[in-house]
């Protein structure tokens, strides 16, 4: 008997499940998670997640397609407060397919920790090797922070400056709200996403060992 031929997973379906592994994981918690794929570039199209919907039970109705004006083509809701967050990375990361946010413990210590300094910076880690562009386990990340703003086309606007200054970062913290990341596609955004929360973690115990 011949199997049938399965179809791939859908861009939401794969944010679906990435957003359900992040909040089973514990970063994201309610509705605080906002996740999308660029569906394509000329004319501008994403997928992203409506606000408000909780994190714990994301599918396919829980996405919005909009336009490059933030404009919704398809699906039914508000987009994501940080919408616009989304649609400056897309414009100033031409490689960019997917950006994911996570809000842990680790993350937001690390953005205050290192906000003085307007970067994290991580060195020498094996784990770094997964980040893409990495070529060695001597691959140093900068991370840059900004600071938070309830003025969200105010914060999309540092955002494009700070993605500009900083050519190869493949993330973005912003203090007190939590880290986005992106990637040319969902998994290796994911994996980013991984590689980073797991040497926020790291960092964060040794501060507590000293």
């Amino acid at each position: 008997m011949v199997e049938p031929i399965q179809k791939p997973a859908s861009p939401v379906e794969l944010l679906s499940a990435t957003a359900r592994e992040f909040y089973r994981r514990g970063w994201a918690r309610g509705g605080s998670g906002n996740y999308s794929a660029l569906l394509a570039r000329r004319p501008m199209r994403l997928c992203i997640t409506a606000a408000g919907d909780e994190i714990a039970a994301l599918d396919d109705t829980n996405f919005l397609e909009l336009d490059d004006d933030a404009e919704i083509i398809q699906g039914f809701g508000r987009p994501s407060d940080e919408t616009l967050l989304h649609l400056a990375i897309y414009r100033h990361r031409p490689k960019a397919r997917c950006v994911l946010y996570t809000q842990t413990v680790p993350g937001l210590l690390a953005a205050d920790r290192c906000f003085v300094d307007g970067v994290v910076i991580l060195r020498d880690y094996e784990a770094l090797k997964g980040v893409e562009g990495a070529n060695s386990a001597a691959r140093v990340e900068k991370i840059p922070i900004v600071e938070n703003s309830a003025d969200q086309v105010a914060l999309s606007h540092v955002i494009a400056n700070v993605l500009l200054d900083n050519e190869s970062s493949s993330a973005v913290l912003i203090r007190r709200h939590g880290l986005y990341v992106w990637g040319e596609t969902i998994e290796q955004a994911r994996r980013h996403a991984e590689i980073f929360e797991f040497l926020f973690e790291l960092t964060d115990r040794q501060q507590g060992s000293k």
